[in-house]
């Protein structure tokens, strides 16, 4: 069995790639990252077109609004140059709103397609996230009616939907997507990467990691933080920060520390010295932070919304929390760090739970067997 990989950017498209490398089922991986950026054992089955990738990221530094407006070409640019360019296979799979196209022409080549939803459906992550600007007296940008119209395409053209969580099943379901159409596998974490390293000091460090954004729900971790005036204690923020987070942070300013983005290779050492992550998103269809988190031994205070069903067990690995809800994350916050024998303990059963899962691997082995399944 031979399987097409198809994603504009990195996602978790390229740790699929890997696996089914590994597996022996990789036919070739097309992509908007530049060669140069590929994983090296990934190259040689590699196809790039970072023609318009390359240039909107640079853009997106200096004018988001532009990135906006110039997004729907780079992605229907980038589908036709697949659907042109693809080879033969058993299997194309591709994240949604990128391969429309490429299904279509794998469609008529004859092989099966499976769609890659990294979210929830995304006419609930519209709605959620429209609730969530009008909390906020925000304008909201709004997803396009050309992205949504779009991905629903492909969802109803694709013979597999490839869901990461079981928040973002229900949301299919909820929509009338009968349960054999879709493919629920929750995600993971490098466990080469992300691993136990020993804590330099006796601070009390709640850590978020992830893009500062109204979808993230960085003001209600920020809210729940601002009265703990506590004796060594930290909150620390690591990531991009979306222009809408901005008065957020000013708001609080003094109350955390910003590192910006952190580079991936270091990220392990920035968990590691974290007492606990908090990832208070209002939709994620799974937070991959979670995984290499409590892979690096930190226990987790998640929404409902993110995946934390499938990645632990409430009170025992960490904390689930509902969605907006400030008080209810001050609160977990507050009794780990009057209980460091519980947070240990969390923390143990954190690191004994993910590398139960198996990482990587077992999510490519699960990926294989629902191809051969489809295939039959």
């Amino acid at each position: 069995m031979k399987i097409i990989v198809s994603s504009l950017g990195r996602f978790h498209a390229f740790d699929l790639a890997q696996q089914l490398l590994r597996l022996e089922s990789l036919a070739r991986l097309y992509t908007g990252y530049p060669r140069w950026k590929i994983d090296p054992g990934l190259r040689s089955y590699t196809h790039t077109f970072p023609w318009l990738l390359v240039p909107e990221m640079a853009i997106l530094r200096y004018s988001p609004a532009l990135v906006e407006r110039i997004h729907p070409l780079t992605i229907t640019t980038f589908d036709r140059w697949v659907s042109k360019n693809i080879g033969d296979a058993d299997v194309f799979t591709f994240m949604s709103q990128f391969g429309l196209y490429g299904q279509q022409e794998a469609q008529r080549r004859g092989m099966k397609t499976v769609c890659i939803r990294s979210s929830a459906h995304i006419e609930e992550q519209d709605r959620l996230l429209r609730e969530e600007y009008a909390l906020h007296g925000r304008k909201y940008p709004g997803i396009s009616r050309w992205t949504v119209r779009r991905e629903l395409q492909e969802y109803a053209e694709a013979d597999l939907i490839d869901v990461c969580s079981t928040y973002a099943y229900d949301t299919f379901r909820a929509r009338g997507f009968p349960a054999e159409k879709l493919f629920l596998s929750p995600l993971s974490a490098d466990l080469s990467l992300f691993r136990p390293q020993p804590k330099t000091d006796d601070v009390f460090r709640v850590l978020y990691a992830g893009t500062l954004s109204l979808q993230k729900g960085i003001g209600y971790l920020l809210s729940a933080c601002a009265d703990l005036k506590l004796p060594n204690f930290e909150l620390i923020l690591a990531g991009p920060l979306h222009s809408e987070a901005k008065d957020l942070l000013s708001r609080y300013s003094g109350q955390f520390q910003y590192l910006g983005v952190v580079p991936r290779v270091r990220l392990s050492q920035t968990y590691a010295q974290a007492s606990v992550l908090v990832l208070p998103s209002i939709q994620d269809g799974f937070g991959m932070v979670m995984a290499q988190a409590m892979a690096c031994g930190v226990p987790v205070i998640a929404t409902t919304n993110t995946g934390s069903r499938d990645l632990f067990t409430d009170g025992v690995e960490g904390f689930i929390v509902p969605i907006r809800d400030s008080q209810a994350i001050h609160e977990k916050i507050l009794h780990l760090y009057h209980n460091p024998e519980l947070r240990d303990k969390m923390a143990q059963a954190a690191l004994r739970r993910v590398q139960s899962v198996g990482g990587w691997d077992e999510y490519g082995e699960r990926a294989i067997q629902a191809y051969s399944r489809l295939l039959k």
